[in-house]
């Protein structure tokens, strides 16, 4: 696989050992600032991982300084509202969205608003104690339009959300684990470690029980509760077809790890 980009490095070395692929984001002059090329090259990315069969897990991060401090608002500056519906930024996140595998955030420094809408559209964020998250298009006069007033609202709450959205403040890692935005807050030299330790606890499980269960959280914030549990039930009974399930059970009953193929 070729993994020549310009605004992102991929670490591919852990694929077929581990089934984990690491993606950093690498634009550091402008703390990861995320502008289409950034989001499309990530998209880009994990379509052609979710056609490797050895894929389980990808890590997200950026660098000490900044996971993502917003979008590029150099490039925002000039747009005018023809060129936002014509910028292909709404399919690239619809298709963030869709990959079926877990991808963990390994956030430090600076987590700000298109940035912290790509940490939340994530499974689970790993936080840096140097971390600070946030909403802040409010100081430039715009609104959140990637999941900062939608996903924000449904994991920590309306008065939370709206405080944050409303007001442009940040919040510290230890805030976004007490509203629970993230899984885990870990000193910041030891954020990508923990990342890494987290996804191999993953990428040993069954690939498919994985998608189905990601599927069915995902389906928590779209659905009603009735649909939501239908579907869960509907999962459910889809890996007693499977030759994982089968494996999972007889490992468990034979007192061993499981050796899970994907099927």
């Amino acid at each position: 696989m070729n993994w020549d980009f310009e605004n992102i490095l991929v670490d591919s070395k852990a694929l077929e050992s581990e089934g984990i692929v690491t993606i950093t984001l690498n634009r550091p002059k402008v703390l990861n600032a995320l502008n289409t090329q950034t989001l499309k090259e990530i998209v880009l990315t994990l379509e052609e991982l979710e056609r490797n069969n050895a894929t389980r897990v990808v890590i997200l991060t950026g660098n000490d300084k900044a996971f993502a401090a917003g979008a590029d608002i150099a490039q925002m500056l000039a747009s005018e509202p023809s060129d936002q519906i014509k910028d292909e930024r709404e399919s690239l996140w619809r298709r963030f969205n869709q990959f079926p595998l877990p991808i963990v955030a390994a956030v430090n420094g600076f987590c700000l608003g298109g940035g912290h809408e790509l940490a939340m559209a994530c499974d689970t964020i790993i936080a840096g104690d140097n971390s600070k998250f946030g909403q802040p298009e409010i100081n430039l006069g715009i609104t959140p339009g990637a999941g900062g007033t939608q996903r924000f609202t449904r994991t920590i709450g309306k008065a939370k959300a709206s405080y944050y959205a409303l007001t442009g403040e940040m919040f510290s890692a230890e805030q976004a684990f007490e509203m629970g935005l993230v899984s885990k807050v870990v000193p910041t030299r030891t954020t990508l470690k923990e990342a890494r330790e987290i996804a191999k606890k993953m990428a040993v499980k069954s690939p498919m029980a994985l998608r189905l269960i990601k599927e069915s959280i995902i389906a928590a914030f779209n659905t009603t509760l009735d649909e939501g549990l239908r579907l869960e039930r509907r999962n459910f009974y889809l890996t007693f077809s499977m030759d994982d399930q089968k494996e999972g059970m007889q490992a468990f009953l034979e007192k061993r790890k499981p050796q899970y193929k994907g099927h």
